[in-house]
């Protein structure tokens, strides 16, 4: 038990860790832990904070204001039991050892212990006071323990420690100088060096109250040459005078103004179809003020795939394209630097150098890469291992041809397209043997669908080869987009879908899976892109099937040789399942309603297109009185209908319509009439796919005549007859509400 002291002070706390360039793909994550460890931490040592810690990043600096921190700890209660009244004294009312040993350890007389009354009677008790420290005296325990817990893809030994007794302080960049005030005084913090491990007369760092502007621009920016602060108004300020923007927003606001004044000078806008929403994203993160330089490269290079120029400008130099207001790139880009001045023109000049001798590059990759057909470069694909046990790239390759065609056919319905889809499988791989990809990865796929269009193959081909590694994302609005398929719509989906579940049958079939850490294959991207195609087939591609999971897998698993398919399976369709779910439950779906409608008698039957129908119109019901009363009764039904197995449930002999009506119970009467009367019309919407709101409906009513059954019914009589009819009952509604849902899992059995 705690309690505030009155009068509590507060005052300001200032953390900053000055440090070597951290990555900006770290920045995001490490501001957000700092302030969450800051935070936590103040929690452990009862400091209390009105205020919730105010975390900032930059490229050299991670920094954490706390407006408000008690100037003390709270004072803290707390109860010790001892032992029971009957053994503390003896008939005498004296105290016996018991009660002597209970206050010696705790330092006080037997007369300072008070009782309680328990239900299991009374005990002697000690009632502790604890008074809470000054923050001062606790602050150093907090920020070592934050510095501890950061957590860094990569941790790096530079040769320091802290002077808390476990060893070396693991970090991800080297510390420089450490800001640590509260109330404007500083708090007294030591980083030591590692004795032996550094050269003689190197200083350990010490927390003060100085801090370092821009490396280069600011005039403190020199080792040694700090500016001093007391608050965190006068730590921004001064650092802004200083060329060091502390705020992320801020740095982005900038960049972003920037970004539009200097591509309207250039005569163009910022590009927005390719990768430049992720690399203004990415930016503010590389630099502490940023300014915008303009470049330009010759118009000859425009002749190349604008997915070429892209990648270099955006993935390799992190420049941004500028584009005409119709989106056709023009011969500027613009880079995004970390010098608020100087030498402006000097700049531009060195990022055209380096960006045309990568532009040179990848043209001499593009004209000799045309020489040859794509088609021609599959034998080379034998020299390429997909993996050690499945094989070569140009097995892979051949799998893909016949798998892409059967799932066209079989599962699609669609002939007319086998022949593209299988041709596209074919060449999918190809360009990996080429000279772009080998330089631009990033390009895989891609560079396959522009070759095949140089080659002439058909937009069914070349589009289904450029996309095929697509979907990544599970939102219904991730790429690819109908229209950027053109009319390889169904032959992309049988392309994609043969490379993702080749990929995933393949590799569960040798062994490999992912673990909690380690997905080594991206094996979990395949799945989420099996169902974001499945989920969204008509969508996608206009189709109006609805392919089951296991016909699919057992395609795949037939080209890997066959034989172990149920072996395969009892690995690999939990883990395909898990993955479904959470394709649905990002979508917003509720996890329950989403377990429902997931659960199949036969977990290789589940329609991923009949889920996401399913769950669209669900949540209509979840609320009214009567599906809620089926849902609540349902896992009733299936408990009791276990009692007669699968294998004994034979429809032409405990059918509904062949049952004796003999000796029915009214209960009885009415379950099993609702089951003739709503049970067509249920099993309708389940085989076309189609009307699942009116399927729901009439489950929904059932409830009253399954409560009613359950009242005035026995259904475990001694009469085998009697008890395997009333079983069989039972058993049809299970099966039938299941093709719809497990309704049991909508609401929450009681206690």
């Amino acid at each position: 038990m705690t309690r505030s002291r009155p009068n509590t002070m507060y005052r300001e706390l200032l953390i900053e860790i000055g440090c070597e360039e951290l990555p900006a793909s770290w920045l995001p994550s490490l501001t957000r832990q700092v302030g969450e460890r800051v935070g936590a931490q103040l929690a452990a040592v009862r400091l209390d904070c009105p205020t919730p810690p105010e975390p900032f990043g930059t490229p050299r600096r991670l920094t954490v204001r706390v407006a408000k921190v008690a100037d003390r700890q709270t004072d803290v209660e707390e109860t010790l039991t001892g032992p029971p009244v009957r053994a503390a004294f003896d008939a005498d009312g004296q105290p016996t050892q018991a009660a002597l040993g209970f206050a010696r350890k705790h330092g006080v007389d037997v007369a300072r212990l008070s009782q309680v009354d328990t239900p299991k009677g009374g005990y002697l008790v000690y009632r502790r006071r604890q008074r809470g420290a000054a923050a001062r005296s606790v602050l150093g325990g907090v920020l070592a323990a934050t510095l501890r817990e950061l957590t860094f893809p990569k941790q790096m030994h530079w040769d320091a420690r802290l002077d808390d007794g476990r060893g070396d302080l693991l970090f991800g960049r080297p510390i420089r100088w450490l800001l640590f005030l509260f109330g404007g005084r500083v708090v007294p913090f030591v980083i030591d060096r590692t004795p032996g491990a550094v050269a003689p007369g190197v200083a350990p760092i010490r927390a003060g109250a100085v801090t370092y502007g821009h490396r280069f621009f600011a005039k403190e920016g020199a080792p040694g040459r700090g500016f001093r602060v007391a608050s965190f108004a006068e730590y921004r300020q001064g650092l802004r005078r200083r060329y060091v923007l502390l705020s992320r927003e801020e740095r982005r606001a900038r960049i972003d103004q920037k970004l539009m004044t200097h591509a309207k000078r250039a005569g163009g806008v910022v590009g927005t179809a390719g990768g430049e929403s992720s690399l203004l994203d990415e930016v503010p993160d590389l630099v502490e003020y940023p300014s915008v330089v303009t470049g330009r490269f010759p118009k000859e290079f425009l002749a190349l795939p604008d997915e070429v120029l892209k990648t270099t400008m955006i993935h390799h130099q992190h420049y941004f394209p500028v584009v005409t207001r119709r989106g056709r790139l023009t011969e500027h880009f613009l880079a995004v630097t970390n010098t608020p001045r100087d030498n402006v023109r000097a700049i531009a000049h060195n990022a055209q150098r380096v960006l045309v001798a990568r532009l040179r590059d990848a043209r001499f990759f593009w004209e000799a890469d045309r020489r040859a057909p794509l088609s021609s470069r599959l034998d080379r694909l034998d020299t390429l291992r997909f993996h050690k046990t499945l094989g070569s790239y140009l097995a892979k390759a051949r799998r893909l041809e016949e798998l892409a065609g059967r799932v066209a056919r079989e599962a699609f319905d669609a002939d007319e397209q086998a022949g593209h889809a299988a041709r596209a499988a074919l060449l999918a791989k190809a360009d990996l043997t080429t000279d772009m990809v080998g330089e631009f990865p990033e390009l895989q796929g891609v560079m396959g669908g522009l070759y095949a269009r140089e080659d002439g193959e058909p937009e069914e081909v070349w589009r289904a080869i450029y996309h095929h590694y697509l979907p990544i994302g599970v939102t219904a609005d991730a790429p690819p987009r109908p229209l950027d398929l053109g009319k390889a719509k169904v032959s992309w989906a049988a392309v994609s879908l043969a490379d993702k579940l080749d990929t995933l049958v393949g590799l569960f079939r040798v062994g490999e899976k992912p673990t909690g850490s380690r997905d080594p294959f991206g094996l979990r991207r395949q799945a989420h892109g099996v169902f974001r195609i499945l989920v969204d087939l008509p969508e996608l591609t206009g189709l109006t099937v609805r392919p089951d999971l296991g016909s699919l897998l057992q395609m795949a698993e037939e080209l890997h040789g066959g034989g172990s398919s149920t072996e395969v399976y009892v690995r690999l369709l939990p883990f395909l399942f898990e993955r479904l779910r959470y394709v649905l439950e990002q979508r917003g779906y509720d996890g329950r309603n989403v377990r429902a409608v997931t659960h199949q008698i036969s977990l290789a039957d589940i329609r991923p297109l009949d889920a996401r129908r399913k769950l669209e119109v669900l949540p209509e019901f979840t609320g009214s009185a009567d599906f809620l009363q089926l849902a609540t009764l349902f896992k009733r039904v299936r408990n009791i209908a276990k009692e007669l197995p699968e294998d004994d449930f034979d429809t032409s002999r405990f059918g509904i319509s062949s049952v004796s009506s003999i000796d029915e119970e009214p209960a009885e009467t009415q379950l099993r009439e609702e089951l003739e009367r709503r049970g067509p019309k249920i099993d309708a919407a389940v085989t076309s796919g189609e009307g699942y709101r009116a399927a729901f409906a009439e489950a929904a009513r059932f409830g009253p005549a399954v409560d009613r059954f359950f009242t005035d019914v026995l259904v475990m009589v001694e009469d085998p007859a009697l008890r395997r009819r009333r079983l069989a009952l039972l058993k049809k509604l299970e099966r039938l509400i299941l093709q719809l849902a497990d309704v049991s899992e909508i609401v929450k059995e009681a206690d």
